[in-house]
This record gives C-alpha cells, structure tokens and sequence, in this order.
C-alpha cells in the first residue's frame, strides 16, 4: 500500500518527510504489530487514508496589498518572492499532527500571500520594516519542522523564507571554539563544515537533516547528545535579531553580568520577537573516538532512571546520548527487531528482566577517549550495582543507524488511519514517576492505544519524558478527535507536574496553557518586550498566545 508516486505540487509532497525519494520500509512484523495491537480493521491497512495526492487549487489571498508586493519585490528581488498556491501552502505548516492531517484534507487556511527569501540582514530588516509599515504580518521560517503550530499564518502576510540565501557559516574561531553562522543552514551542511575542521556542533536533534541553525534557537531545542553538549540555549553565545525597532544584537562574550541576558530572551521566541540574522554558537573537538557504550537492561524503569540519577549526580562525568525506555517502549522495540520470544528474551526472563516490567537503557559517552574509558567503567560499576544486565553495543548502534530515519514512518501510520504523535515534558526526579503514570493512564484510558515513553535529556535535577502515542484515529472526525484527545494529555502533563515543552516550543498549539503556567506576570513582561520589539504585532502573531491571530 506505501505511497512512493506522487506529484512534486500535490498535498502529499507538502506533509511527507523529508525527502521525496526516501521512504519506510514497512515488513510484515511491523504491520502485524499495529494491526494486532491498535485493532485495526484489515481494510485500514489496504486502502490509504486521504493519501493527498490532489493538487494545491488556486488559494485566496487575505493580507497583502499589490503595492506591498511590489515593496517586498523591490526589496530582495522578483525571483525572491514566490506567490505560488504550492509555495504558500507549504510554508503555512509545519509536523504538527494538525498540520499534516489538515494538508490530507486539502485544507490550506493557514498560508501566507508570499513567500519572501532574503539574502541577508539587510533585505530581512527591509522586508521587517515593509510588514511594520503596511501591517503586514511576518512568519519567519527554516526547515519547517516544528511541531507546536509554530509556522501557520492564519491572516495571511508574509512568510520569511531565510533557507534558500542565509545559509553561510561566516567564521569559525578555532582557538575559541566559536563559529558565526547565519540561521538558514541545514544540520547537515553546519556539521560537514565544522567536521572538515575537526570540529562538532554537538546539536543532533532527530529532525537533524531537515532542520536549521535558526529553527534550533528559535525554537530552544536539543539533540540528541544535549545530555553531554547542552540544549542549544547553552551553545549560544550571541546573536543578531531584527525587530521591527531596529537590530538587537548581543555580544558573543563566554559570560558577562549586564542584567537580563538579551540572549537567553530570543533563545525559543519562536519568531515572535524578531527574525534571527545571525547566530554565534560555541563548538566542540569532534572526537568520535571517545563514544563508548552504555547500554543495559534494566528490572524497572525506575531502577534504570535511579541508575541515570546516580550517574549524572556522581560527577564522573555525562554521557552524550542517555536514552531510558520505559517497558512499553522496551517491548515494542525487541518486537520489532525480532527478538520478543527467541533465546536471549527467554535469558532474560530467566535473569527477572521480564516483559512489561524491563526498561532498555541506550547511552554512550563522548570526548576525549581516556576520560570516556574512565566514564564509561565507573558507570557501568553504577549499571551493575543496579541491577543492570549488559548488553554490549549492538542496540547503541542500531538506534544510531535509524534515529534520523525513524521520523519517516509517520506518514505510513497516517495512511493507515492511526493517530500519531510525539509531545515531551521536563521535571524533577522525585516527580518523574508522578508525570510519567500520571500522562500515560490519560493515554491509555482510550481503547487500544500505545504510549511509548522514554528519557532522552538528562540533568543533575531531572530529566525529560518523551512520550510517542499511537491510536487508531477517527476517520469521521480526525482533527476534531485530536484536539480533544490532545488537550487531555497536556492537561494530565500539567496536573502532575511536567513542563509545558522540554525542547518543542509553545507555538499556537500550546498556547492556551502558556499564561497560567509561567503565570500572570511573566506573560505580562512577554507582552511588554513584544510591545517594545514590535509595537503593531506583526511578528508570528499568535504564538504564545501573543498578538491577534486574524
């Protein structure tokens, strides 16, 4: 049934990942997985649902003026401003699962009027000034990956397309391990360009290939190796950001005492302050040679989150990958690569690492390779004391070879009418076990559902939850069924204490809950610097609930 022909201007070639040519290989085990497990009618697994293989029609435009048109064609150029139907609709979503089922319903109500490409920071300020003047609202935009309803223009306007020109690294200071990077480059070609200095970003987000230097802080993302690294609000040293107020710009300096760090207030804005032009972020000696497996099986998932406490707590030193899954994260994927019920799942069971109880921890270090030896033995003493069962490196290099390409099965899952989606919280370790039962009864509590959780960031005082839920969808009423059950999950988050968002933003889709949970008067000082920043709200209206959505 898998989709692999389909028009380069069609719906589908807006909401699949990644790209076009690369695709899922779905085998019988894994379809035999989500028929038996979600309960799925055969029929659901031969005919796809609401493939998108239409064509984008004609779409209105809502918000921009020919005279402003032609200003912003002026500004950066004709061959810079695309108004295409195809065009605008693909820069009116992101990954959202709303996104993505409102493109297979052929409902483009979110896309700008153009699409403007500038080739540097005087062309954004030019455009940024145009949108001011003419109350033109602004999206800036990357690679489109974001999955909080980040990038919709629901009043139409302009989308700021910064990947096409701005994609330059502009200096790399190997003595400081500093680089100056302009926003619109992809994970790939930043990392290429610091590997042939010998040199890594150390920010490997799973949307990694198809996602931007400036997404990354705008959105105040992680990789997968922040356990080690950092979150990317830790690699950034400085930048330069374009408001409708003029340019603000910080200073790359390692630390400094000048009052609120004008930095950290951009870091995750979410283009809601201003368009990011130029970014400084700290690098790191690329030194593969220092990753050292970790990975164990654990009795309980509480034994293996005590065991990542103790590590992380102990000062010998964090790994970069730190990944725990919890035991029903752990059957699926011993399902899935074939290994539930053959001789090593029976070893296990006989050893007590027993099916709906076991949690798999797959972890490595980095850095420099005698200090990695060091780490790597005095945590697996820690593993051991534990309880944990070692399993040498085969599920390390596993997970490393797919988890870029993992993302690339939720269009299957989609075709096949299952309800798919990926939200993720923080919160301290003694309430970890709270948040992590507390969201999945919610999950559950519908009918043939599955709710894979696991760690992946970790801190001395915490660690993030990263929650994959799986449902069969309603097919009448897909987005409406969604919301619903969504808003429920993100309550439960709430209720037991987890943050609103580890490392995918607020955007629109979490909006509602933002002012009560950072509270009243830290929303209100959101409100005033926007009002100061960008005093007519052109920018991302919306986001964080801030402006006029249209």
């Amino acid at each position: 049934m898998q989709i692999r022909d389909f028009s380069p201007t069609s719906f589908r070639s807006i909401f699949k990942w990644g790209a076009a040519d690369v695709f899922y290989d779905v085998d019988d085990r894994l379809r035999d997985f989500i028929r038996d497990t979600l309960q799925l009618p055969a029929e659901r697994l031969e005919r796809p649902f609401r493939p998108g293989l239409e064509e984008v029609p004609e779409l209105p435009t809502r918000n921009l003026a020919p005279d402003t048109l032609r200003q912003l064609e002026d500004a950066v150029g004709s061959d810079d401003v695309q108004t295409g139907d195809h065009a605008r609709a693909l820069h009116g979503c992101g990954s959202t699962f709303l996104d993505l089922m409102r493109m297979r319903l052929g409902q483009v109500d979110t896309a700008p009027d153009a699409v403007v490409h500038p080739r540097d920071e005087q062309q954004v300020a030019e455009v940024v000034r145009i949108c001011d003047e003419t109350r033109t609202p602004l999206v800036p935009a990357g690679g489109r990956s974001s999955v909080t309803r980040g990038l919709e223009s629901p009043a139409g306007g302009v989308c700021l397309d910064l990947t096409r020109h701005m994609k330059a690294v502009l200096e790399v200071n190997e003595q400081d391990l500093t680089v100056r990077v302009q926003p619109g480059i992809y994970g790939p070609a930043y990392e290429a360009q610091l590997n042939d200095r010998g040199l890594t970003c150390g920010h490997f987000p799973q949307s990694f290939e198809y996602s931007t230097v400036g997404g990354w802080v705008a959105g105040r993302g992680a990789g997968q190796q922040s356990t080690y690294y950092g979150k990317i609000e830790d690699l950034v040293l400085g930048l330069r950001c374009v408001a409708p107020a003029g340019v603000l710009a910080t200073r790359p300096f390692p630390r400094a005492a000048l009052g609120p760090d004008f930095t950290q207030l951009v870091v995750g804005s979410e283009g809601a302050l201003g368009v990011i032009s130029e970014v400084t972020l700290r690098a790191f000696p690329h030194r593969p040679e220092g990753m050292r497996p970790l990975t164990f099986m654990f009795r309980s998932f509480e034994d293996g989150a005590e065991c990542i406490r103790e590590l992380l707590q102990s000062g010998v030193g964090h790994p970069g990958v730190c990944r725990l899954s919890d035991p029903e994260e752990t059957e699926v994927a011993l399902t899935l690569d074939g290994m539930a019920g053959g001789g090593v799942d029976r070893t296990m069971n006989r050893l007590g690492y027993r099916p709906g109880e076991r949690a798999l921890m797959i972890a490595a270090t980095e850095g420099d390779r005698l200090t990695s030896i060091n780490t790597a033995a005095r945590a697996k003493v820690m593993a051991l004391r534990r309880g944990g069962l070692p399993l040498g490196s085969k599920p390390l290099r596993s997970w490393m070879k797919r988890r870029f390409h993992d993302p690339y099965l939720r269009d299957d899952l989609m075709d096949y009418g299952v309800l798919t989606d990926t939200l993720e919280t923080s919160t301290s370790w003694s309430n970890l076990p709270r948040l992590w039962q507390g969201v999945r009864a919610v999950v559950k509590a519908r009918p043939n559902s599955v709710c894979m959780t696991h760690i992946s960031h970790a801190y001395e005082s915490g660690a993030n939850l990263y929650f994959i839920v799986l449902t069969p969808m309603d097919l009448e009423q897909p987005v409406e069924d969604y919301t619903a059950y969504h808003r429920g999950i993100i309550d439960a988050v709430v209720k037991n204490g987890g943050s609103l968002s580890h490392h995918h933003g607020v955007g629109r889709l979490f909006a509602p809950w933002y002012p009560e949970h950072v509270g009243s008067v830290a929303h209100g000082a959101f409100r005033a610097l926007k009002a100061e920043l960008d005093p007519r709200g052109i920018l991302n209206p919306g986001a964080y609930g801030l402006g006029d959505e249209g």
